[in-house]
């Protein structure tokens, strides 16, 4: 590995955060669920600091990022880290540039005593499921995601006579 760093993202950065996230988006087959732009990451991430994000550089060059935040275990009492997405650009896989990022949110996790680690991965992804397992990330099998969107979170909302 040539030269290799893993900085934090300032306000500059947010073009280039958008970039990673499309770049997911197109690996992920979801292409279209993209509706998030350089305004609204910038608000939320540096602004309402909903997120954090790392970059990991060859020669100070950008190939890989992840974000995240914090959420919160009730059974533990305490913080949690959840890692939202992570993404190496395609030519600079296989050179352990994933695990270093996974390895760096680690230490932050344990650095600030939070209970857990967490992300989902997609089912079809074999490559991350596999890479994951690897170093001893286990998938919660009797667990199911569930999520409200568009219309549907807005007709729930609506219920709400409080």
């Amino acid at each position: 590995m040539n030269n290799i760093s893993i900085r934090k993202a300032n306000e500059t950065d947010t073009p280039l955060i958008l970039d990673f996230i499309k770049k997911l988006s197109i690996y992920e087959k979801l292409p279209d669920e993209v509706t998030a732009s350089v305004e609204i990451l910038h608000k939320s991430i540096f602004i309402d600091k909903c997120a954090k994000v790392i970059f990991i550089q060859e020669n100070n060059k950008e190939v890989g990022f992840a974000l995240y935040f914090y959420n919160f275990s009730t059974f533990t009492g305490k913080k949690g880290l959840y890692l939202e997405d992570l993404f190496v650009l395609e030519e600079y896989r296989n050179n352990g540039y994933g695990k270093k990022l996974l390895a760096y949110l680690a230490d932050v996790a344990v650095k600030e005593d939070c209970s857990r680690f967490e992300w989902i991965v997609l089912d079809w992804n074999t490559p991350s499921i596999e890479f994951y397992k690897s170093f001893g990330a286990f998938p919660l099998d009797d667990w199911t995601v569930f999520r409200l969107q568009k219309d549907n979170l807005y007709n729930l909302a609506k219920l709400n006579t409080l």
